[in-house]
């Protein structure tokens, strides 16, 4: 080896151990907007709680606090912005109404799947833009994509719907842009914590709900009220959830606590779709053979309206100009995606 160069690689590997051994402890202390018993909603944040201290050798840990403990789910992003959390977990969604563009980062309806969310994610501009829109809007966070879970149900309801007639009129749990798309047809909406939904069922509060996938609404027992599942689920084809981090707290830790929080994260992300993948058709057999529920899948005459419904949210939505930045390089990268995907796969029976 150059007698030059055995004293450099030398001087590098000392900066290196020194700036490790300097790093100092990082604590998370996340709020968690789904609670850590909710199967592939919650438990990825457990999940990545455990790791972190492994992965780091214990220079990165996490304590999270359940929903409301220390901070209510929808002031995670203000909380952690402005210093009072260093972290949280939430989903981009919950801030739709101070940033339109945050729904794109979380869902749309008809959007991508999971491979395909991860594609643009990590490879397209996704993650690039989910960032910048943070910044744009003066929030002090740095963000990470956290989990991912695969397409939900389409909702519970306590009637058959017959056709778009049988919608209108009916108070419905929805989130997000799907909920735009079902006011469109006539739906009241309102946006619920997941632990008041039951309760709003149960006493006519509300006539049907969606929240999540099979494995996760049975915890909360909407096949108790709401007999009728239906799928697909147009609106939620798949979902990212956030680790936010303060931002100062962010640039406080070195680039090797960085690394591993990152490197967790995207962990995580695989590991929360294999786990969603993996529970959904137990849950399904059980609400069909044991609990009543009649599954349900719209024609293809509702799934029209849906759609036609959800291309004019689409031109609202584009009036704020982050959104359409976003959603047209989405659109870009799926349009393109298509050329591979229409042809790659296998269609299913």
């Amino acid at each position: 080896m150059n007698k030059m160069i055995k004293p450099l690689l030398a001087a590098s590997a000392l900066v290196l151990c020194t700036a490790a051994a300097d790093a100092k402890p990082v604590l998370l202390k996340t709020p968690i907007a789904f609670g850590s018993n909710l199967p592939a909603l919650g438990t990825p944040i457990t999940w990545v709680s455990e790791q972190l201290p492994l992965v780091s050798g214990g220079d990165v840990k996490m304590k999270i606090y359940e929903p409301g403990k220390l901070v209510a789910p929808l002031e995670i992003l203000d909380a952690v912005s402005s210093g009072k959390v260093n972290s949280g977990y939430s989903i981009a969604g919950y801030w739709a109404g101070k940033m339109p563009a945050a729904a794109i980062f979380s869902t749309i309806p008809f959007g991508p799947e999971a491979p395909e969310f991860m594609a643009w994610m990590y490879y397209g501009n996704g993650l690039k833009l989910y960032q910048k829109m943070y910044d744009d809007a003066g929030y002090n966070v740095h963000v990470e994509p956290c989990a991912l879970i695969s397409p939900e149900t389409s909702g519970w309801f306590k009637k058959p719907v017959k056709s778009a007639d049988d919608l209108k009129g009916l108070n419905m749990r929805f989130y997000g842009l799907g909920g735009e798309v079902m006011q469109k047809l006539g739906v009241s909406t309102s946006l619920l914590p997941g632990g008041e939904i039951f309760g709003a069922l149960e006493k006519g509060a509300i006539d049907a709900t969606e929240f999540s996938q099979p494995a996760i609404d049975e915890k909360l027992g909407f096949y108790k009220v709401a007999k009728f599942n239906y799928f697909p689920g147009w609106h939620q084809q798949a979902t990212m959830f956030e680790l936010l981090i303060n931002k100062d707290t962010w640039g406080d830790m070195s680039d090797a606590q960085r690394a591993q929080v990152s490197m967790t994260c995207k962990a995580s992300v695989a590991n929360s779709v294999a786990e969603s993948e993996y529970i959904q058709f137990d849950a399904m057999k059980k609400n069909v053979e044991e609990r009543g529920v009649e599954i349900n899948t719209w024609p293809k005459e509702m799934m029209d309206k849906f759609r036609a419904a959800w291309e004019e949210v689409v031109q609202e939505q584009r009036k704020d100009p982050t959104f359409a930045v976003v959603y047209d390089d989405l659109k870009n990268f799926r349009d393109n995606y298509k050329i591979w995907s229409s042809r790659a796969f296998i269609a299913r029976d």
